[in-house]
């Protein structure tokens, strides 16, 4: 089983417990696990801590990692959590809080952002500016905009130092959506350079669990991978 590193952080510092967990409900059990965590991992700073469907077992995050724990810190669970019998991915609503609290640290002054008359929602998109289907979604801005979606973008160049130089470009330009209405085109943008945020998107998109482009985050904090046509996705926004 592939561990992420929180997981490999947690199971570096664990000591042997007694096997026999100790009883405890709701709040009593949470703090006990607290100071299980503050006894055999002080390094390890949980931000949150809940109770799951499944008795003795606690969803446990730290930083942009989400893992589950015994309540005694002994026993270490990494990847998400599913109820079989509702088809509900447990694990989902703790990475819609990540996610969301990662896109309001970083704020909409440092994105790109189209933005109708009047806002009814709002998606955040994870783009590239070169990737064939982020262009074929930028295209469909305007259709966003009739719909009253505003559209924020944060910018993953993952084509090497060219790519991270016409993004910065874009970023730096005296009117960023039309250069990026022209990169996103293929046309070509003045090379410019300023302080820009690119280094944090992608360190954002990272925390968010994004590996390709596009990425279309709700504002539930639900991610879509990929492209989703415009019709469509105003209609799940509508739900």
């Amino acid at each position: 089983m592939k561990l992420f590193p929180i997981a490999l952080l947690l199971i570096s510092f664990i000591t042997p417990f007694s096997a026999n967990a100790v009883s405890a409900d709701g709040d009593d059990a949470i703090k006990q696990l607290r100071e299980a965590l503050a006894e055999t991992m002080p390094q390890v700073k949980p931000t949150q801590i809940s109770t799951t469907p499944v008795a003795g077992l606690y969803e446990v995050i730290v930083g942009s990692q989400v893992v589950y724990m015994d309540i005694n810190a002994r026993y270490i669970i990494e990847g998400d959590l599913f109820d079989l019998k509702t088809k509900v991915n447990v694990t989902e609503n703790a990475k819609s809080v990540i996610r969301l609290a990662a896109i309001d640290k970083l704020g909409p002054d440092s994105m790109i952002v189209y933005t109708p008359e009047k806002i009814k929602n709002t998606i955040t998109v994870v783009t590239d500016i070169d990737c064939p289907y982020c262009r074929r979604l930028h295209n469909e801005i305007p259709d966003y905009l009739e719909n009253d979606v505003q559209v924020r973008y944060i910018f993953m160049p993952l084509k090497g130092a060219a790519d991270m130089k016409k993004t910065i470009s874009v970023w730096c330009s005296d009117d960023q959506q039309l250069a990026l209405d022209i990169a996103k085109a293929g046309g070509e943008v003045e090379d410019k350079t300023c302080k820009n945020p690119i280094k944090q998107h992608l360190k954002i998109a990272r925390e968010l669990g994004v590996r390709g482009t596009p990425a279309i985050l709700l504002e539930d904090g639900t991610l879509l991978p990929g492209y989703v046509p415009v019709d469509k996705l105003v209609a799940e926004l509508r739900k």
